[in-house]
Formats: C-alpha cells, structure tokens, sequence
C-alpha cells in the first residue's frame, strides 16, 4: 500500500512509492516530505538541528542510547535539535557532518554532484568533480554543497549541526499540505527558499530556468549516456543540487508506477516532493547562505514547486538529465514526470512521485531515469532493472553520486533520501521545467517558482552504523582467542571472523548458530520483544583442518543409552545420581537406570570419573553408531548408489553441455565420496540418456561395448535391465569410458526438441528400488519439459502478474504430480540435484519441488556457452560429487521442557510435525527451526535443544549425529538484546518472508519484515533504553546493523524485484536461500567489496573491506565485489597503469577485455596475491563463483552496481539512509 496511504509501515518497501506519499512526511528533516511522512520526519538534511523548523524535533540520531545510538538523526528529530547523536560515533565533531563528512561520503564534495543538471546560466559551484570520483563519488548529499562548504560558516557543534540537519529544509519547513507537488506551492517552499534564498528562490525560476538538457558540463552527465560514474562524479553539482537529492527524490518519479502514473492528476503537492526540500543545497540550511555555488545555479528558478534549493531545478535537473535518456522511459506524461512539466505534477508525494494512490512513482534519481516503480512497470526501461542491462544503471548514468541507485522506482516508500547526501533525496521537482531533455516539459509548467523550500539535508552515511565496522571489531576482538564453547549462552564471533573452536559441551557455532544466546524465560516476553527465537543447524557442517571432526562412540548391540520418555541422547546435560546407578534426563527430567555395562562411579562433584573419556558426556557435538534397530525394515543399507541422467535434446547437444558432462565424468569417477581416502569409494553408479524417451546403459564388466534400451512408454516408467545398470566404477571402468566417449557423437545430429522430466526421476528412482538401496540422482536438464508424458508443464511465465496478488501463484508448483513424486523418492531415500542449461522459462518453481523436497540442490546456468560457463559448471559439478553426504536421513529437534521446536525451513520433506525427512544431506545444507514458548524457563536451569540426525553415511554405515547446545535463559528484556546475533536473524528472516511469498503478496510480506523490524527495535528503546528524546534513533549495540541487513533482504530480487529478473531466477534464488547457511546469507544479502588496489603482496592479510555505496568506490580504485554466487572486478577509468599492467597484462584501460572470465596469470606478486585471493574466496562458498570484469561506465556497470547494497537500486529498493529514517519513522509510531 502506499505508504502514503498507511503511514504505518506502509509499504515501506512495497512498490516504489515514490516517498511515501500518503503521508505528508518530512524528508527526513523537519520538511515534510512532499507526500512523504507526516512532518515528523524532516527531510533529513543533516543533522541540524537549529533549524528544522518544522520537523518535529529530532531523533537524536544515537544519542543517548547506550548501546547504540544510531545516528540516525534523521533530520526529522532532529529539528528538535537534539544533538546528532550518532551513537556509535559520536557526534560529527563540528555537529553537523559538516563537509568533511559528508565528504567523506562521498568524495565529491556534496557539491560535486550536482542533483540536477546546473542551472544554465549559473556555472556550477561545486567543486568540481575535482573529487576524486572516490568511490562513488554519489554525493547524497548532492544538495549539499560539498560539506567543505560550509555554506556559511562551518558548524561547530553538533547541534549546529543538527540544526543544519534539520534547516536543511529550512526555508521551508513544513511542505505546504499540498504535498510534494511541485507547483505553486511555491509559497510553502518559500521559507525554504528564502533560506536558501541566495540562489533559491531565483533559482527556481520558472522551470524554464533548468537547462533542459543535462547540465552539461558537470551536470549530472546523467546523461544517460554517460555510465554514471564517470560523468558524475564529475558534474559537480552546483552546490546548489543536491546531487544526490535530487535524484534522490528522484527517482524521478520515473516512471511512475503504473498505478501511480495515475498519479499525475494529483493535485501537485505544493512542495515538491520529496525533494521538497529541494535538495537545496543543504548548504543553506547550513547556516550561511547557501554558498555561491548555489546561487550561480539559480536556474531560472525552477518554478517553485522544486525547491530551491536546487537552483534552477538542478534537482530535477539532474534527474531529467539523467533521464535525458531514460526520459522516455518516463511514464507518458500523464503520470508527472518528477517534474511534471505541466502542473505540478501531482502532488508527488515525497520523491517526487506523484503520490499515487498506490506506490507514487519515485523521483527519478539523477542518475536514473526515473526507472519505474517496480511496481508501476517499467514505464522507463529502466525501471526495474529492466532493460537496462544493468538494474542499477538505466539509461543514463546516474548522477554521479547516484548513479548507484538509479531512481527506485519502488522505491519503496521511504522518501528517497540520497545516498550520501543529506537532502538528497529530491528528484525532479515538478516545478522544474523539463529538465531533461528528453522530458516532457514536466517540470516546466509548474508555475509557481514559489520558492521550495530548502532541502533538506541528508544524514551522513559515516554517521550510521557500518557493516565494515562491525565485522573489523569482531574480528580484532575475537579473532585471536580460541571459542570455546563450554559457557552456556555465549554468543560466538561473527561469520565473517576466523576463529578457532574448542569444543567442551555445547556444539561449534559452525554446527548451530542461533538468533539469540539469552532466551526470555516467558512467551510474554518473547511476545513484547518478537526477536525470533530460531537455531540455524548445519549438521554435516565441514570443519576447518586445525579442528577434529565429531568422535564416533560405539555402545555395542544395545545401541545408544537414551532417555527412557523423551528419547534424549546420552548428553553432557544428563545428572548421574545414586552413586552412578540413575540419569536424571536434562530435557524432561524424567530418572532412567544406567545399563549395567555403562555404568561408572562419580567423583566428589557428582560428574563421573571416565566423564572426559567420554565424547557424549563432555561434548557438544559426537556421533554413534547406530544398530539395526535404527535401519530401515531392521536390516543393514546397502552401499548407496549415483545415477546420471544427460538431457541429449537439440538444445542440450548445441550448447555442448552433452559433451563437457561425458568428459567430465569419465575423471570425476575416481573422486567418488568416500570416508577413507586410501579406500576405494563403494558406490555404485548407472547412466541414463533422455529426450522425449529414456535410454538405459548396459555397463557390466563382462561387455566388451555398452548395450542401450530404450523405453518411449514414458507413461509407465520402468528400467528395463536389473544386471548391468549400476555397477562399480572399477569394474567397469573401461565400459563406462566406452560409453561415455559414444554418447556425444550418437546424439550429435539430433533434431529432437522436446523433453520429459517427470519420467526421468521416476526411472532413477525405480532404479534404486530395485537394487534396494539410497543414493542420488544427477540430472542435467535444458528445457521445460513439454512432451506428452506425466509432470508435463505449460510456459506459464506472466510478468504481468508480478506485484499483484495472483504473483504467489508463479512460486508454487503449476502441477501437484511432482510433490507425490518427491514424497516417492524421500520414502526410498533418493535425494535428486538438478542442473539446469535454460535458453528460456524452464519453470523452475515446478522442477525445483524434488530436487528442494528430497534435500538436493539446484544449479542454474542461464544461456549456458561452453567458453564462458564451463569452468563455473564443471567446479559446481566435480564439489558436488566429491562433497560428503548422508542418505536418508531423518532429523529430530528435542528440547527442554518450556520451549519446543514448531517451524522448519530448508530442503526437506515432513510427513509429520516433528521428523524431519531427507533424501540426502550434503555439508552445505542448513536446517532452521523456530521455537516457541509452551511453558516458562528459568533462569539457572536455561534452554536446552538438542539435534540428533540419523543418516547412512557414504561407506553404507548407519549412524547418529548429535549437537547439543545450551543457552540462558533471562527475566529482563535488556538481557535479551544484549545476547542476539544479526546474521542469524536476517538468516531467519529470509528463508521466513521467502517461503511467505508462496502464499502472500510480496508486498505484504514486506511489510510484516519491516513492521516485526519496527517492533523488535521499539520494544527495545521502551524498555532497555536510557531516556532520551523521542528524536533519537537508538539501536542495541548487537542488532545496529539489523536496519541495514534487513533494506538488503527487502529489496532483494525475490522480494522486490527489478524488471529483468526473471521469474525462473527469483525461484531459483528463493529455493538457494531457503538452506542456506550464515555465513552464506550474510554475503549473499551484504556481498564483500574489497579494494585491491589497497593490496600489500607482502602480507597475507587482505585490505580492509569497504561499504557497499557507490559513492565509496575511486575512480582510480579497483574493487573485488564477492555475493557468495558472483565476482566482479571492477575497474575504475583512472586506475594506475602499474596496476592495470600487473593484473591484466595492459596499461590501457581501454584494452582491458570485459569478457574474460579468469585472469590472466601474470609472474608478478600482485597478480599471483590477487588470484590467490580469488581463489580463497571461491573455496569458502559452497557454489563457484564466475569471475566478471566490470570496467567503469560499461554496460555491465549495471549488474555491478545492483549489488551496492547501501544505495537505492533500480526496482525501487530504498537506500541505506533511506531505509534507516523509515524504520526510525516506524519505531516512533509504535512509541507513540
């Protein structure tokens, strides 16, 4: 819903809304956002506090709160001027960030950025991109001149700084009611105006003032041409755009969404939207009149609807410019361009959007076109990720500053705050004249150049919490110590720090992470807090070399001692009492006698004396063997089998995925899983051919040639020959290589297009059944499987669908054959890992219900070509041979009376509500479950779960893996919050909202993340906080970055996705998800940016990671970007030729090759330290990750940028700023 429309949460995520217009809400500083939040926030402009006028007053950013308060200042309070309070960091010295940092932010002096193109007449003031284009050099702060500035004289305290903030809007404080509109509403602008008034006001003349086209020369080259970084950083924007703002607001409204564009009609909001403020400078609410720059802008002034802070419309300029492309994207007129050129546009509620009833349609951001909202389509191209090629880019590159986060469309509902720059947030503001080119004359009509009001200033990204940060402290803190694990309720380091694990009671946290270490003794509590209380289990977790792997302990025939009510395993939590001769159960506290073959006498603490001789007394994590008791039909597994079934389908021959798999097999033979490296492995494999019917191989040892059978009765599946079919690959070696040697040149001239799935699983599975044994299937498949034949699929893809209530249909299953079809297979034991080789929709939602239900995996390979593919293909392939794995396998979670386990998600399958089915289960698979209250806990007793999986391993042993873990239990909500670990709750939070999207809208599913978000930080600052001003944002210090991990999860391609993720993608990411582990999901959701060029080949440590935001990246910098599924090499325009001609053999940036997919090998210590890097990176992941060299400006820039987490993006996915006043906003509205 709009956010507008719910003040609430709203959607905050939801669609682009452009700022959330509903409500009138301040820019994050006082300001109203146009449409935006209600006054409280004010357009954050920076901290300022002085003068917010009208926000309310203003969240201290962390001030007060211990632990952690975030700065987060937004301006909105901070018009109370509380003092900035960034918690962690304490004020900015000067009070407001004042240049420096904002500088910092972004090189660029905010002022480099300009947010609209300059006014034509008045040259820019900024600095120049002078700036070096640092890292991306986005200046959010766009409006603010660059902080060094000053506008006016510097602030020296925080609460001038603070008042900046909060002026930033200053001129205008309240936008009128009208809303962002950027027309008449000049008056309400005008204080701002009048702030700024140096330039504003007469900047914003008529719109014809804003140079139409881009500002040329350091407008925001946003032209779309320009690739966005370049240019931009460039253009320095004239102080007077903001840079960032104004795309901020940006985005231009973009497109708006469709529903939005209705928009337009919207009366304009009389202050502009989101940029009301305008992106004016922030520097005149620094204070001093804004500085010269600005004025030099004066762009006719834009009429007043923008404000004027941005002389002469920069902001919309820039945005427009930035469109000057995209423009067209922009939705037709009717939906106002940010700048409608006509009225005002509709009121675009903050941002710049027409406020639309649904999502307004965001301001375009400079950089960005205005892409649409998601929701609202692609209106541009740009729009979702669409066609642009890259999401992020769009058409023109984004303001410099910017240009990582194109406009969001969606963007969800905050008011697009600029990355970087305070205020930045506006987009165009209606009153522009059309400032792109290519716009319509949006901006121009808006006559009234009433001023706007000033923008409002932006937080300063150093100023919040950082990931970096945190993960550098962890690592400086913990890293050098051992964990041991002997201390109940501890939480281990981060998983993203090494360390090293002793094990002395409770299991590795690389066996069980939790969500919190301190569990409330009550439901009420945990109520009140709703912190998730969930274990993330990764039970055949593999260990780092320095740490042995569970001991195996062998009880005899008996079998394991156990608890006789509950079932538990013998554990160190069970009591020994009578001298030895009884076991009080730690989970039900139920006395059991002590067999008369384990018992042993007690020390004088009441432990037994072979206590430490024991793995099951002393340790967390052990396993046991287990006896025909615990086999299926009570009699000892045969030996596991691998089947391999090859698509051998026109497509699947062309693209050569037939030959590279026969090739590849013929060696992976001799790496078959085993447990003693010195021992043949004994499982035993079959091969099997299929396109519209299945062909079987005869192998046996005896044959001099293979013999194949074929079966087109594909309706009745059967394997036509039981001897011969699997066999030992020494045995048979030289059949096998004969076979695998034909298969390519029998199918090379095949005409057959059409393929079966459902069939081939069945024969795999009759396979296995027949030989009476687990094992699993590899299946390499290229299309959707269209042939007469049971599990038949229809291309049933509907872009049309997305964003609407009927989208959860696309995730679930179109036919309900292949769920019976898995429960077979999980009955037998037969786990299923699927390859895909897509030219097109495959549906994976559908072929991925076996591969996900029986504990497999799903490897995708989109437009799969040999030269580029083949590496990624045959590493993903040759790990998931050789990985160790368990066969069916059945997992149960026991724990202590007063909690229980109620919720599982991974790649299973249940028949009931407590066991947990699977076919196979490989290192790499997680299993998360969720626990809730059924009784109350105490405090010195605790909680206590314990994981027992029973498995056939690789050799054919049946065996039991235990991990226990014990945590505290507390009566206070400040315990609680001091003991809980963010990774593993936004692990949690993801794998929930990914499977709520099969039957919610993703819309609402949004919300209810950001609304349990809300309650879990609100609940916090109620209960545990250090009074303060209600202004102050205040974080604990173990969940300050859950503001920023949570925006990453929102706007990920599965909850809010771009216009050029396919369906088949967010499918296929939201099954990856769903078992991934921590340390996975972390990088995946906040991927790794390293700064090569900062690499010293002398030590073994790697440089320091850097923020995900453009504005971080130097256009004479070289950054390695990790997702955990991609790599990307990006290369800035100025990097050193030393540096270029080490890692790429060239000086020249211009011959560097874009399409190599490894790097060359080079006999120099950087090239060798880099690619030894690579590879360490890729070794951690359990899916090889394609290299991809990115140069600056190119069209693969896109891509890049789409995972600079911390700026908006494409699709409509807030910024890191952005995101942190809303959720701010949020926990304001559950206090009051």
């Amino acid at each position: 819903m709009n956010v507008n429309q719910q003040p609430h949460m709203a959607s905050p995520y939801g669609q682009p809304q452009p700022g959330y217009q509903g409500h009138p809400q301040s820019v994050y500083g006082g300001q109203q956002v146009p449409g935006g939040y209600p006054a409280p926030y004010a357009p954050y402009n920076g901290p300022a506090s002085a003068y917010q006028p009208g926000p309310p007053q203003g969240y201290s950013p962390y001030a007060s709160f211990p632990s952690k308060a975030l700065a987060a200042n937004l301006v909105s309070d901070l018009s109370s001027s509380s003092p900035l309070d960034l918690g962690m960091r304490g004020p900015p010295t000067s009070g407001a960030p004042p240049v420096p940092a904002a500088q910092a932010y972004s090189q660029f002096g905010q002022g480099d950025i300009q947010n609209g193109p300059p006014p034509m007449g008045a040259p820019p003031q900024r600095p120049p991109v002078s700036q070096p284009y640092s890292q991306g050099a986005m200046n959010l702060s766009g409006p603010q001149p660059p902080y060094n500035q000053q506008f006016g004289a510097a602030l020296n305290s925080m609460q001038q700084m603070t008042n900046q903030m909060a002026s930033m809007q200053v001129g205008s404080t309240v936008p009128s009611p009208a809303g962002p509109g950027y027309a008449p509403p000049t008056v309400s602008q005008p204080s701002a105006s009048a702030a700024y008034t140096p330039s504003a006001p007469s900047s914003f003349a008529p719109t014809s003032t804003v140079p139409t086209q881009p500002p040329s020369t350091e407008g925001v080259p946003h032209t779309l041409s320009q690739p966005y970084y370049g240019a931009p950083p460039q253009q320095p924007f004239p102080t007077a755009a903001p840079p960032f703002s104004a795309p901020g607001p940006t985005q231009p409204p973009g497109p708006p969404l469709a529903s939005q564009q209705s928009f337009p009609q919207a009366p304009p909001t009389s202050q502009p939207p989101f940029s009301s403020a305008p992106p004016q400078v922030p520097t005149a609410s620094y204070g001093g009149p804004p500085p010269p720059v600005q004025a030099s802008h004066p762009r006719a002034a834009p009429p007043t609807s923008q404000p004027s802070g941005f002389p002469g419309g920069p902001p919309p300029t820039s945005t427009p410019t930035q469109y000057t492309g995209p423009p067209m994207q922009q939705p037709p007129v009717s939906q106002p361009s940010s700048f409608h050129s006509g009225p005002p546009p509709p009121p675009t509620s903050a941002a710049g959007f027409p406020p639309q009833g649904g999502a307004p349609p965001r301001p375009p951001h400079p950089g960005m076109q205005g892409p649409p909202l998601a929701s609202q389509g692609p209106p541009m191209s740009q729009a979702n990720h669409v066609a642009p090629p890259q999401p992020g880019m769009l058409p023109g590159p984004p303001a410099p500053g910017m240009a990582g986060p194109p406009p969001q469309p969606g963007m969800q509902g905050y008011p697009p705050q600029q990355n970087g720059a305070f205020g930045q947030v506006r987009g165009p503001q209606p009153g522009y004249a059309g400032p792109y080119p290519g716009q319509q004359s949006y901006g121009a009509a808006p006559p009234a150049q009433a001023p706007a009001p000033p923008a409002p200033k932006r937080l300063d990204p150093d100023s919040i919490p950082s990931p970096i940060q945190v993960i550098e402290d962890d690592k400086a803190n913990k890293g050098s110590e051992p964990f041991v694990t002997g201390v109940r309720g501890q939480a281990p380091p981060l998983v993203t720090t090494n360390f090293h694990v002793k094990d002395q009671g409770n299991a590795s946290p690389r066996f069980i992470r939790c969500t919190a270490y301190n569990m409330p003794c009550t439901s009420d509590m945990a109520k009140q807090s709703q912190v998730p209380l969930a274990a993330v289990i990764k039970p055949l977790a593999t260990l780092p070399p320095d740490e042995n792997p569970p001991y195996i302990v062998d009880h005899g025939e008996s079998g394991p001692i156990r608890c006789n009510r509950c079932k538990a395993y013998m554990c160190p939590y069970m009591q020994f009492i009578e001298g030895g001769r009884r076991f009080q159960c730690g989970f039900c506290s139920c006395v059991t006698e002590v067999p008369p073959h384990y018992f042993q006498h007690l020390d004088h603490t009441g432990k037994r004396v072979d206590c430490y001789d024991r793995p099951e007394l002393s340790l967390g994590s052990y396993e046991f063997l287990a006896t025909v008791d615990y086999c299926k039909n009570n009699k000892i597994p045969q030996p596991p089998a691998f089947i391999f079934l090859i698509d051998v389908s026109y497509n699947a021959v062309k693209n050569g995925m037939v030959r590279i798999v026969c090739q590849e097999l013929k060696t992976l033979l001799d790496y078959l899983p085993r447990e003693n490296p010195d021992v043949q492995s004994n499982i035993r494999v079959g091969f099997a051919t299929y396109n519209k019917v299945l062909h079987f191989y005869n192998v046996k040892a005896s044959l001099a040639q293979p013999q194949m059978m074929v079966v087109s009765d594909v309706a009745d599946m059967f394997v036509p020959l039981l001897d011969g079919f699997l066999v030992n690959v020494s045995e048979s070696r030289v059949v096998i290589e004969s076979l695998l040697d034909q298969i390519p040149d029998m199918f090379a001239d095949t005409r057959e297009t059409e393929t079966v799935f459902g069939p081939v699983i069945q024969a795999g599975l009759e396979a296995l059944k027949a030989a009476d044994c687990a094992g699993k299937l590899f299946v390499f498949h290229s299309s959707l499987p269209i042939a007469e034949a049971p599990g038949k699929l229809k291309n049933r893809e509907d872009k049309k669908l997305v964003g609407t209530d009927k989208e959860k249909s696309l995730f679930q299953p179109q036919v309900s054959f292949y769920a019976n079809l898995a429960k077979e297979c999980v009955a037998q034991g037969c786990c299923v890992d699927l390859f895909l080789f897509p030219n097109q929709y495959v549906d994976v939602a559908t072929l991925g219900v076996v591969p996900t239900s029986t504990g497999g995996s799903v490897y995708k390979y989109t437009y799969f070509q040999a030269q580029s593919d083949q590496e990624r293909f045959l590493n993903d392939l040759r790990k998931d041979i050789q990985k160790q794995v368990g066969f069916d396998a059945v997992m149960r979670v026991r724990t202590s009376t007063g909690i229980r386990a109620t919720d599982f998600f991974g790649s299973f399958y249940m028949s009931n509500t407590t066991d947990v089915e699977l076919a196979g289960l490989d290192c790499d698979k997680t299993i998360t479950v969720e626990f809730r209250h059924d009784d109350k806990l105490s405090e010195e007793t605790g909680a206590l779960m314990q994981c027992a999986v029973l498995y056939t391993s690789c050799s054919g042993q049946r065996r039991l893996r235990i991990h226990n873990m014990a945590v505290n239990c507390c009566a206070q909500l400040a315990d609680l919050y001091r003991n809980c670990e963010t990774d593993t709750i936004i692990n949690f939070f993801a794998k929930y909202a990914y499977r709520s999207v099969l039957n919610n809208p993703t819309k609402n599913v949004r919300d209810s993340l950001v609304n349990q978000c809300a309650q879990i930080l609100a609940c916090y600052r109620k209960n545990c906080a250090s009074p303060s001003s209600a202004g102050q944002l205040i974080l604990p210090e173990c969940m300050k970055l859950l503001p920023v991990y949570l925006n990453c999860v929102l706007k990920s391609d599965v909850l809010h996705p771009g216009a050029d993720v396919s369906l088949d993608d967010r499918a296929y990411l939201r099954q990856l998800v769903s078992a991934m582990d921590v340390a996975e999901s972390h990088v995946f959701f906040y991927p790794r940016l390293l700064p090569v060029h900062k690499l010293d080949v002398e030590s073994d440590t790697l440089p320091v990671a850097i923020r995900d935001s453009e504005e971080r990246l130097s256009k004479g910098g070289i950054y390695l970007l990790e997702t955990g599924l991609n790599l990307f090499l990006w290369v800035g325009a100025n990097a050193q030729q030393e540096l270029l001609q080490n890692i790429f053999g060239t000086p020249a940036f211009s011959q560097i090759d874009s399409n190599v997919t490894s790097l060359p090998i080079l006999d120099n210590p950087y090239s060798k330290r880099l690619r030894e890097i690579i590879e360490s990176f890729r070794a951690q992941r359990s899916r090889y990750m394609k290299l991809m060299v990115v140069k600056q400006e190119d069209k693969l820039e896109l891509i890049f940028k789409h995972f600079l987490v911390e700026d908006k993006n494409n699709s409509g996915g807030a910024s890191y700023v952005d995101f942190l006043c809303h959720m701010h906003k949020e926990i304001r509205q559950l206090l009051s």
